[in-house]
């Protein structure tokens, strides 16, 4: 009876040295994947690299609001190759903020969940509910600098089975730049 009282050897459902293969793979894939990102940022010039860094487009599929103005135009043709850029209406900017939008605080974000919020953020503007904040933005008012600042910049879903062209585009979306009002689609498509 002695002997069969002895502690049971656990069994490992995944033998050690498939572990030890499978952790290696981890490793090379991670090193594969930085590699990946440094070959891709020095096909960009240091130029395009800054225009992306002032319209605050740091990640793939992120989207901001900005002003079209003369300078915010060659802005956006130095990036045309890699930016997709039109006119929303208002109903894409409503459903781009009310699903997406999240506020920059004391820089962290913050969900656009609550009107008190905005109103001690924005309230000296006269923009005290998430209503006035679409039309300021819709409609490209005076203290729209400031509203867009403080909003975080919108990252957008992507299906992650989805297949991209050699710009980084989804093939579905079409090719980058001007689109005028057929970014709408693009934004129900991403939002």
């Amino acid at each position: 009876m002695a002997e069969l009282e002895e502690p049971r050897r656990r069994i490992p459902l995944v033998p050690e040295n498939l572990l030890k293969k499978r952790k290696a793979y981890l490793a090379i894939k991670a090193t594969q994947a930085k590699q990946a990102l440094l070959n891709k940022r020095k096909g960009v010039t240091k130029r395009v690299k800054r225009v992306i860094e002032l319209l605050r487009l740091k990640k793939n599929y992120t989207g901001v609001f900005v002003k079209l103005s003369p300078l915010s135009l060659k802005m956006l043709r130095i990036v045309e190759p890699y930016v997709a850029w039109g006119q929303p209406n208002l109903k894409s900017v409503r459903e781009l903020i009310l699903k997406r939008g999240q506020a920059k605080i004391k820089k962290k974000r913050v969900p656009l969940t609550d009107n008190i919020m905005i109103e001690e953020h924005l309230g000296g503007c006269g923009i005290i509910c998430l209503e006035d904040l679409i039309h300021e933005i819709y409609t490209t008012g005076k203290y729209f600098k400031r509203v867009t600042s403080f909003l975080w910049p919108f990252h957008l879903s992507v299906a992650r089975h989805a297949s991209r062209n050699r710009v980084g585009f989804l093939k579905e979306m079409g090719k980058p730049g001007f689109r005028g009002d057929a970014i709408n689609q693009l934004i129900r498509q991403l939002n």
